[in-house]
């Protein structure tokens, strides 16, 4: 509705606009693309037009490392090719794009790209966490199993091209990609564009989060194997040392174990997620 987007824009006199709102599932971006082109793509530039409208000059837009498809080497930096294997990559491709034509014609525009590994972890002291419905990331559908909430977890693959067989992946803790983006939109000049990535640098298998999960509960449960999923890349890890220079940013959680707890403390305390109707 880019109509009340650019209204409400216009009444809350807003001056930088974060833009999170997408559909995030790789597996069903490959099934259903129009919903992601139409969601991703066509909400991106319905958002980028109420802003153009409300004449803000500040946007930071969430994305992804699915942008960058399956590299050839490792680590993941910024200059890394950019060729998703997938519709969900595609789908924020075509936003940043976008963005970047945008600038081109308004010289005054500034906007910061933030390609996201996987988001992990909960607030560290419990007051916030992961409620989906339904759930479908790797770290609290583990913990589930591990809590006797649902009878084993699939791992899907384990022939792919990696020391233990199992998709890798870089794990960024969720109070630290909440701290990227503060020094982001506090770190913004007229006209400048930037890119991201926003990560660990170091990667964990699937593998290595189930046996996580293990010591962090203290208990076992059944993990089964799976076939692979479509539009899974066998490994993912960023070389995040330019917003370190740029920004200073550096994550505070960077063990694996201590992500991984910080989801199972919330989740073994809400067994229900959030409140369904708040008094």
């Amino acid at each position: 509705d880019t109509d009340l987007i650019t209204k409400t824009l216009l009444t809350q006199q807003i001056s930088c606009v974060v833009h999170f709102a997408a559909l995030a599932y790789v597996g069903e971006s490959v099934t259903d693309p129009l919903r992601y082109y139409t969601n991703n793509t066509a909400g991106s530039l319905s958002l980028l037009n109420a802003i153009n409208e409300a004449n803000i000059q500040k946007l930071v837009f969430s994305s992804t490392c699915a942008t960058y498809g399956e590299p050839a080497t490792m680590p993941i930096t910024e200059s890394t090719p950019q060729v998703p294997i997938n519709p969900y990559g595609w789908s924020k491709l075509m936003t940043e794009r976008a963005l970047i034509d945008y600038a081109a014609v308004n010289p005054d525009f500034a906007f910061t790209v933030l390609r996201y590994f996987n988001v992990a972890g909960s607030a560290a002291d419990g007051s916030v966490g992961e409620d989906h419905h339904p759930e479908t990331h790797i770290i609290p559908l583990i913990i589930q199993a591990a809590l006797g909430r649902r009878d084993s977890i699939t791992i899907f693959g384990e022939d792919y091209p990696t020391p233990d067989g199992t998709c890798i992946r870089d794990y960024i803790h969720v109070e630290d990609l909440c701290a990227a983006h503060i020094l982001a939109m506090k770190n913004m000049n007229p006209g400048q564009t930037k890119f991201y990535n926003l990560g660990i640098g170091k990667g964990y298998s699937v593998k290595e989060v189930v046996d996580a999960v293990r010591r962090v509960a203290g208990k076992d449960f059944t993990v089964n194997i799976g076939p692979r999923r479509d539009g899974d890349p066998p490994e993912l890890y960023a070389n995040a040392d330019l917003v370190a220079q740029e920004l200073g940013f550096k994550p505070n959680h960077t063990d694996l174990d201590e992500i991984v707890r910080t989801a199972y403390n919330w989740l073994e305390a809400n067994p229900d997620g959030y409140p369904k109707n708040p008094a």
